[in-house]
């Protein structure tokens, strides 16, 4: 009994601390082959974009590393995207059906489109090296306007391409990855657009790349903080551990590079720092955004917390399973 006679409980409200010591959620058997994986695939999405801002402004400097960068990285996306799967015959496999439900069967066809078009872009860079005469004289004739049109049509599939994987990690059960799905795909956006701004800033800087590292570290640094700080305890894992300390660095790199981009645009040595800032800044967002979700399905308080906060009625800020 209380002093004031009323009843008092035995016994304290417990508070969730482990289910047995462990994880509810099966942690995602991925690779950082696939960190890699988000990081070329963002670079071949933002490097497209770069290049058709090149071609349309007639800039054959920054078409052409764009073009050039977007095939390398594309190159490395699919490598790692295989060698994740663990056997090449996979990949084949998915483009057997098409699945709208399914992000993976929609990312492995844009991927696969995105690589066809950007192709036939690159290999109009090589038309000038043709014959004149003959049935090669004909290509070379006729590759520039389709390598044009390709270059656009690059550019149009380089946001998809950008952001499914956030539309992939977001419609799995790993508790911080399914909760920040409102703003997972404008992270990996941002950080899409100022690696490809990054590109130009090594390879030839002016005031629309400038503005294009600034938009993108800008979009980046926003949607990132909004995982970080606004999903309550789900948002936990981005701020804590490994994956709060490269986070916590690729806000620095992003920031130093958005930053160095203004200051140094008359300066080919401090816009390559700050392209080389931006890059690093991009790998290290893909690497931190992997962990976040990795230690959120290691640890069965992120999982059992929020949805006991949501069966007694409390407002949770992330998607009912």
């Amino acid at each position: 009994m209380s002093p004031g006679g009323g009843d008092r409980p035995m016994v304290p409200k417990a508070e969730f601390e482990s289910y047995y010591g462990r994880p509810i959620v099966r942690p995602p058997v991925w690779t950082h082959d696939i960190a890699i994986y988000l990081f070329t695939g963002g670079l071949a999405a933002g490097s497209a974009i770069l290049a058709a801002g090149g071609q349309a402004t007639g800039d054959p400097v920054l078409r052409r590393a764009g073009r050039a960068v977007t095939m390398a990285a594309l190159g490395a996306s699919t490598f790692f995207l295989i060698k994740d799967l663990g056997r090449p015959e996979r990949f084949h496999h998915m483009l057997r059906v098409i699945k709208p439900t399914s992000a993976m069967s929609l990312g492995t066809w844009l991927l696969s489109g995105f690589g066809g078009v950007a192709g036939v872009a690159a290999a109009s860079e090589f038309a000038p090296l043709l014959p004149e005469r003959g049935p090669l004289g004909l290509v070379r004739r006729v590759l520039p306007p389709v390598g044009a049109v390709a270059g656009y049509g690059t550019a149009a599939l380089a946001p998809g391409l950008a952001t499914y994987t956030a539309v992939l990690f977001s419609d799995t059960a790993v508790p911080s990855w399914n909760a920040v799905y409102p703003d997972l795909p404008f992270v990996f956006a941002g950080s899409a657009l100022a690696s490809g701004a990054a590109v130009g800033l090594v390879a030839g800087p002016n005031d629309r790349v400038v503005q294009m590292a600034v938009i993108g570290a800008a979009l980046e640094l926003g949607a990132g903080h909004r995982c970080e700080h606004g999903y309550g305890l789900l948002s936990e894992p981005y701020r804590k551990g490994r994956a709060g300390k490269l986070l916590k660095a690729a806000k620095v790199l992003n920031a130093v590079g958005a930053v160095g981009a203004v200051v140094g645009r008359r300066s080919r040595v401090v816009s390559a720092l700050a392209g080389a800032a931006l890059l690093a800044g991009s790998v290290l967002t893909r690497f931190g955004v992997f962990e976040a979700g990795v230690e959120s399905a290691k640890d069965p308080r992120y999982t059992v917390v929020p949805q006991r906060e949501q069966a007694n009625g409390k407002k949770v800020n992330f998607p009912s399973a």
